[in-house]
């Protein structure tokens, strides 16, 4: 596994320095650390980022979803955007760990969720904390429509 400084990162995804590490600071992309501290880059990280600015992603859909326009009626504030590192399904519960930066964070929710938003490692996915929740999102999933049954009488 090739890896790379953030500079020569940045040059052959086309973005300025400064925004890759932001980028890098923020969760959006996976790096290594260095025993001094310093961050490196994967080529396989480099290809993915390339693939995600490729037109042709742009392309399935009318146009570019943010995030955090797609949960704007949402009431919670403290959203962490992060990647899907692990999924565990047990029974109705599954435990979902999600990587920040350079932290971890699990949540416990229901394995119907995991489904609905389809999972998986390597996910780029949200936690929203709200008092002593953790609730994971994804961006641009629609809502599954559920058919309602007939009140008995």
């Amino acid at each position: 596994m090739a890896l790379v400084t953030v500079r020569t990162a940045a040059e052959r995804l086309g973005v300025a320095y400064s925004t890759l590490k932001r980028w890098v600071h923020t969760g959006h992309v996976r790096t290594t650390t260095t025993e001094g501290g310093h961050h490196r880059i994967a080529e396989a990280e480099i290809e993915r980022l390339l693939t995600k600015q490729q037109p042709e992603s742009h392309s399935r859909r009318s146009r570019a979803v943010d995030p955090d326009e797609s949960l704007g009626g949402l009431s919670a504030r403290n959203r962490l955007h992060g990647f899907v590192d692990e999924v565990r399904i047990d029974g109705l519960l599954a435990q979902v760990r999600l990587r920040v930066g350079d932290q971890s964070l699990t949540a416990v929710i229901t394995a119907d969720a995991v489904r609905a938003l389809k999972l998986k490692r390597g996910d780029d996915a949200m936690a929203i904390v709200k008092s002593t929740e953790v609730m994971i999102a994804t961006a641009g999933v629609p809502p599954r429509e559920t058919k309602r049954r007939p009140r008995r009488k």
